[in-house]
Order: C-alpha cells, then sequence, then structure tokens
C-alpha cells in the first residue's frame, strides 16, 4: 500500500526543514505525494517541485501544492487547507501577500511588547535568525529558548507568546469562508483541517462545517496524528454528511513538533494514497461544476 502525507510544513512558515530536505525525506520513507502546506504563503512549492525532479522516477513523490490560512470564527482559530492551488495566479499571490503583511504589522508590536519585559528582541533580529520564513508565534519560542529567556517551547507559550499572555497580539484574519473561496478561486480544493482541534461541540462543529460546504468547502481532514478512534470516526460520518471527501496529514513541523514524523504522525498515522485518489475525483467534480 502507498502512502501519502496531505498536511506538511517547511521552514518558509513555522517547520524546521527546508522544502527541498522534506521532499528527501518523503522519498526516504517511500511516500508517493505529500502536500505542502505551509501557513500562509507558497514560497517553499518551488524549491520543492524542483527538488522532486531531481530524484529518480521510482523514489521520486509527487509534491502537491498546498497552503494552510489560519482563519477566524466565532473567536476560534479555524484551519483550512489548500489543495492543488495554482499557487502562481497573480491574484492569489497578492492576496497571500496582504496576509504577510497583517503578520509583519502583528510581528513588529508584539516585538516592542517583548523588549519592554527586558527581553533583548526585535523583528529585524528575528528575520535575521530565520530568514526567508513568515515569522509566526512558534519562531518567537525559538529564539526566546535559543537565547535562554526560557528551558522549554512549552515555557515560551506559557509565559510570553500564547494568546493569554500579556505580550500577545492578535493579527488580523480572515474568515474561513473566505479561505474557501480564494483556494476555490485559485482551482484548488479546500479541506477543513483538524476539526477535533478547535474544541467545539459537535452542534457547532456541525454548524461550521454546513456553512463552509455551502461555500465550497470539499473535503475534511478524517485522518490526523493525534486523532483517538472515535474523533476519526466522527470527521467521517460528518464527510458523508455534507457530501465532503476525506484527506489526512500528519501536520509534520520537524524539530518543531518532536516526535511526530513525516508520513507516520506518532506512530500510528496511515493515509493510503487511495485518498488522493478520492481528492482527484472530487476536485474534477469541483471544475465540472464550475
Amino acid at each position: 500500500m502507498k502512502l501519502i502525507d496531505l498536511h506538511v510544513h517547511s521552514n518558509k512558515s513555522d517547520g524546521s526543514m527546508t522544502p527541498a530536505a522534506l521532499v528527501r525525506l518523503a522519498a526516504d520513507r517511500g511516500l508517493s505525494a505529500f502536500a505542502l502546506t505551509d501557513h500562509d504563503t507558497t514560497d517553499g512549492i518551488p524549491e520543492a517541485l524542483a527538488e522532486a525532479k531531481r530524484l529518480p522516477e521510482d523514489i521520486r513523490p509527487k509534491v502537491i501544492p498546498g497552503i494552510e490560512f489560519s482563519t477566524e470564527y466565532k473567536g476560534k482559530d479555524i484551519h483550512i487547507v489548500g489543495l492543488y492551488i495554482d499557487y502562481q495566479a497573480p491574484f492569489f499571490a497578492e492576496r497571500i501577500q496582504a496576509f504577510v503583511d497583517s503578520r509583519i504589522v502583528r510581528n513588529r508590536k508584539m516585538c516592542e511588547n517583548l523588549k519592554e519585559a527586558g527581553i533583548d528582541i526585535t523583528y529585524e533580529k528575528l528575520l535575521s535568525s530565520y530568514p526567508d520564513s513568515v515569522i509566526t508565534r512558534a519562531h518567537y519560542a525559538r529564539y526566546l529558548l535559543a537565547h535562554g529567556y526560557v528551558k522549554s517551547l512549552p515555557e515560551a507559550f506559557e509565559r510570553y507568546v500564547g494568546d493569554h499572555t500579556r505580550y500577545f497580539v492578535p493579527r488580523e484574519k480572515v474568515t474561513p469562508f473566505q479561505a474557501v473561496r480564494l483556494i476555490r478561486q485559485a482551482g484548488g480544493l479546500a479541506v477543513l483541517a483538524h476539526p477535533p482541534l478547535y474544541r467545539m461541540s459537535d452542534s457547532a462543529l456541525d454548524e461550521l462545517v454546513d456553512l463552509l460546504s455551502k461555500e465550497g468547502l470539499s473535503g475534511i481532514e478524517a485522518i490526523y496524528s493525534s486523532y483517538r478512534p472515535p474523533e476519526e470516526r466522527h470527521m467521517r460520518r460528518l464527510a458523508d454528511k455534507y457530501g465532503l471527501c476525506i484527506s489526512g496529514g500528519s501536520d509534520f513541523h520537524g524539530a518543531a513538533k518532536p516526535g511526530l514524523e513525516l508520513g507516520t504522525g506518532y506512530g500510528r498515522l496511515v493515509v493510503p494514497d487511495e485518498v488522493l485518489m478520492g481528492i482527484k475525483d472530487r476536485l474534477r467534480e469541483d471544475k465540472r461544476r464550475l
């Protein structure tokens, strides 16, 4: 059985590995395909595609152009994954840049807050430490750990960069409905990522999936590294109820999430190639409807 991984991050957002290194790792793990789904950026896709072309065809994993949008709905951080997007479309690149710009504004404010707490940090120092990356709170946590302000990444979130700390600055976010529409406009397939992580009631999640489906949501992440069997069954039932295809992935971040491996998650993740076949079928169906 061929395996795939449709939720993977590189160091272009908050992962620790380069896109090229991810391609080589996917080949070493025997994956037939993986989706590069960095947060609010597609900057790593050209590098990953170029690296894949350098590998022998018999071990070359297919690189699926993707993205993961961070959105907000009723005060909750909701993630929408886009698969098979036309990342080179001018309108798409312009919209992504707007997301990046909003992060920059937030990051400068957070750096000022942390400086007032006695931490030697500036936005420029963050960029220097993590060049060519979209700066996220994971980068702050690594910076604080590397410079001795905390003893662990969880401590960094608990004391300095978590939602409920005095230094946190929320950034302007799009809604999940806007993200779904943007992915569809870019020719991609929109997937609701890891719904159990949002800690919503069953009725609230059902309502969200219903609303998103009406906006063009096509898939739900029914297979995920941290799911327990009842959670996976729940996600599959939701997919069936709203006529969605299923997706699955590890949410691999490299060293940023110790113990979570590409393709296998925490050891029991299995995303068969048949999942990708279902996604391709749904994508063709979506395009016929347009």
